[in-house]
């Protein structure tokens, strides 16, 4: 895994665990991290992880309705 610093305003007041919770939750947002790998990223179980994606409005379910189109065979 890479290691990123980024340097965060004090006018955000987040501390370094709520920013990378952020950035797990909006990365799994976009597609670009699993659960699993979300949560790997912002230091939690699964289970907690899922928990956390209403705090910066993601939704757990993360299936686009092609998706479920595709796998109920209607694509």
């Amino acid at each position: 895994m890479s290691r990123l610093t980024l340097e965060i305003p004090d006018t955000l007041k987040m501390d370094s665990a709520e920013t990378q919770r952020f950035l797990a939750a909006k990365l799994y947002e976009s597609g670009k991290l699993s659960l699993g790998q979300a949560a790997e990223l912002a230091n939690v179980s699964k289970t907690e992880f899922a928990g956390i994606l209403s705090d910066y409005d993601v939704s757990f379910i993360n299936y686009s309705l092609e998706d479920v189109l595709n796998d109920a065979g209607r694509i």
